[in-house]
């Protein structure tokens, strides 16, 4: 019998206009009396978990010895609240007070989170500072959120010493997550700047300095999102949006699998200057979970895994794909039996899944005797995996939760919506390819998009996704126009395209402005070409391209080294990987896969790509391609393949002549 996992609140009305153009709201069963309320005097989980839990592993990375990584070192709760509330302290003794702002600059380590609850211990509201967006951005925000103080990790000093004259009238005191040369303090107090080192900072607090009073409504951070394009906009976020977004994600864990505890360990490397993993860790905070944090190296990124051994495992499309492609990689190499073992244990276990078996009743003796392997490559001892960010494609989602033995959910949210907003259910199979249900705090709806052919009222409701609850952001700082435009009536207008399912699951089909109109008048949208395009082998990154002026689309493509190379060997074809991109002969195979993937998904004709670009090297942060979070920067794509953008045009067209 089919379940609901959602319920109806309020009927279909107009938007706007006088005829209805949004859909009914909807809001999750375990929320089905109301969205859940913050419990009295709770403003945040750390002086309490830090209480309850003071000899808990808290904080680890690995010791360095002689340029080799060792095993995780860890400081304990009792030890991270006395060093945040002695940075605190200092902070305060600086000059900065309650409501003022500090940046915090540089790749995940137990310093940021330090820095991140001396914050909050005082009422300071802080910043992040992206890590992967430069000193140009950096300069923005400080002088945007006016920012007094900043945490620096060490290596990123130079970036902020570049940009300090141009916003020294706001910031005043760097501290260094480490070490800070005496050259490097005298250049900053040339402009009026003091520079301290971790250590020297520390013991700057005075004893005197009370806590203040927090209040739900204080904003607790201004976090701003990097942005496909524009300059970035500051999500201002209040004590109770963070809270209510853990004690919800504890909420649905609690009804559904079961809560994380001192005995869980997290993996950290997503960007802390994110709201997903910011949000995540602070979830583990709550529960008194460990948090272990990789080098910053992606080299070392699965050995770090390996090493920690962590239960709780975030991440993103990209590292998913990667991981599949991974494993797949090696299972077709190691023979004929081999490979007809995993795919037999594979079916049966896939089999049970979608017959409602939970994952841990699914198939047992398979998870260890076929699956463990690959759950090795992961540390061997995950039991809950997250994605976000972006679309997860359904294989992979599926592969990983048939081969890890582990719970996956997938989600969806925006640093608006201070993180998950939607969330796929723990061990309800039927809702893979889907984003899942509202989060307990949340409300949805689907705004009709007439222009692009979605209607929130027909009979399978597409449209744009609303949101109106208790995890919203407060606006975007010194930008009221902007919040203006995105908050309407309490709803805010998030500008992806989400279709109902059956169940009450919502599923992410299409962005609002990703939409490009062919000049036969035919719409393609390009994420969607891009989801289905990635599923071929061969590819590791594609950018789709198309335009009112032509009538089909081109595109960028990152191939798959591995499989390319195997080509060239198989048909005589010579040259190292760069000039392999650049051969005719391997373009026109890539270029006829692709449209063959296509083809098998059911692509219409005008989708199909009439030309590529084979691009040696991945889209990446360094060259302003893919935001933190590796969604595609369109503008910026297209302004870096402009040239290429034409040629392709152009090569095509004579090829139809």
């Amino acid at each position: 019998m089919s379940v609901s996992y959602t319920v109806k609140v309020e009927e279909s009305r107009p938007a706007t206009g006088e005829k209805p153009s949004a859909g009914p709201v909807y809001r999750c069963i375990y929320a089905k009396d109301g969205l859940m309320e913050l419990p009295a005097g709770m403003q945040s989980p750390w002086d309490d978990s830090a209480k309850r839990n003071p000899e808990n592993r808290m904080l680890g990375r690995r010791k360095i010895i002689d340029s080799k990584a060792g095993p995780y070192v860890w400081i304990t709760y009792g030890e991270a609240y006395d060093s945040a509330l002695s940075i605190g302290s200092a902070i305060r003794s600086s000059g900065v007070n309650p409501g003022d702002r500090c940046g915090i600059y540089g790749s995940n380590c137990p310093e940021w989170i330090i820095s991140m609850e001396a914050c909050n211990s005082h009422a300071i509201t802080y910043v992040p500072l992206y890590d992967t967006l430069g000193p140009n951005a950096v300069e923005f925000i400080i002088n945007h959120a006016e920012v007094s103080i900043a945490f620096v990790q060490e290596s990123k000093i130079p970036a902020v010493l570049t940009c300090l004259p141009k916003c020294s009238s706001y910031l005043k005191t760097i501290v260094s997550f480490g070490e800070i040369s005496g050259i490097q303090k005298k250049e900053a107090e040339d402009l009026g700047v003091s520079c301290f080192s971790w250590k020297e900072f520390a013991p700057l607090g005075r004893l005197d300095h009370e806590l203040p009073s927090k209040q739900r409504t204080d904003i607790c951070t201004i976090m701003y999102t990097s942005g496909t394009t524009g300059e970035p906009k500051g999500v201002i976020l209040t004590n109770e949006a963070i809270m209510a977004e853990v004690l919800s994600t504890d909420q649905l864990l609690l009804e559904t699998d079961k809560v994380c505890t001192a005995d869980d360990s997290y993996f950290s490397f997503l960007p802390l200057a994110h709201v997903y993993d910011q949000i995540i860790e602070t979830y583990c905070i709550s529960r008194g979970s460990s948090i272990g944090f990789w080098q910053g190296d992606v080299r070392y990124l699965m050995e770090d895994i390996v090493e920690l051994k962590p239960t709780f495992f975030s991440g993103v499309p990209r590292i998913y794909d990667r991981i599949y492609t991974g494993v797949m990689g090696k299972i077709s190499s190691g023979g004929a039996l081999k490979k007809a073992l995993f795919q037999y244990a594979y079916n049966y276990k896939l089999g049970n899944l979608e017959n409602g078996l939970k994952q841990d009743e699914a198939a047992p003796l398979l998870d260890k005797f076929v699956f463990n392997k690959i759950k090795q490559g992961l540390g061997g001892q995950i039991r809950l995996m997250l994605s976000g960010a972006a679309p997860l494609s359904r294989h992979v989602e599926e592969f990983l939760r048939v081969s890890f033995g582990a719970v996956l959910s997938q989600g969806y949210g925006l640093t608006e919506s201070c993180g998950g907003c939607f969330t796929s259910i723990a061990n309800v199979f039927s809702m893979v390819g889907t984003v899942g249900v509202p989060m307990t705090t949340i409300e949805a709806r689907l705004e009709s998009v007439p222009e692009l052919g979605y209607d929130a009222l027909a009979s399978v409701p597409r449209g744009e996704i609303c949101l109106r609850g208790k995890t919203l952001f407060s606006g975007y700082h010194k930008r009221q126009d902007l919040t203006e435009e995105v908050l309407v009536d309490g709803w805010f207008h998030t500008g992806d395209i989400g279709e109902w399912q059956p169940n009450g699951e919502m599923k992410i089909i299409d962005r609002k402005k990703n939409i490009f109109k062919l000049s036969q008048g035919e719409y393609i949208a390009v994420e969607n070409l891009e989801n289905t395009y990635s599923r071929c082998p061969l590819v590791t990154s594609i950018w789709v391209y198309g335009n009112s002026f032509e009538s089909f689309p081109v595109a960028v493509v990152a191939p798959d080294r591995k499989a390319l190379e195997e080509w060239a060997a198989n048909n005589n074809q010579t040259g190292d990987f760069k000039q392999l991109c650049e051969n005719l002969k391997a373009r026109k195979y890539i270029l006829d896969e692709l449209n063959s993937t296509g083809q098998k998904n059911k692509l219409r004709g005008f989708e199909m790509l009439r030309a590529v670009h084979l691009e040696p090297n991945p889209f990446d942060i360094e060259r302003d391609l893919v935001t933190p979070t590796f969604k595609l920067k369109r503008p910026q794509l297209l302004k870096y393949y402009k040239d290429c953008i034409d040629e392709l045009y152009e090569e095509a067209k004579r090829r139809m002549e």
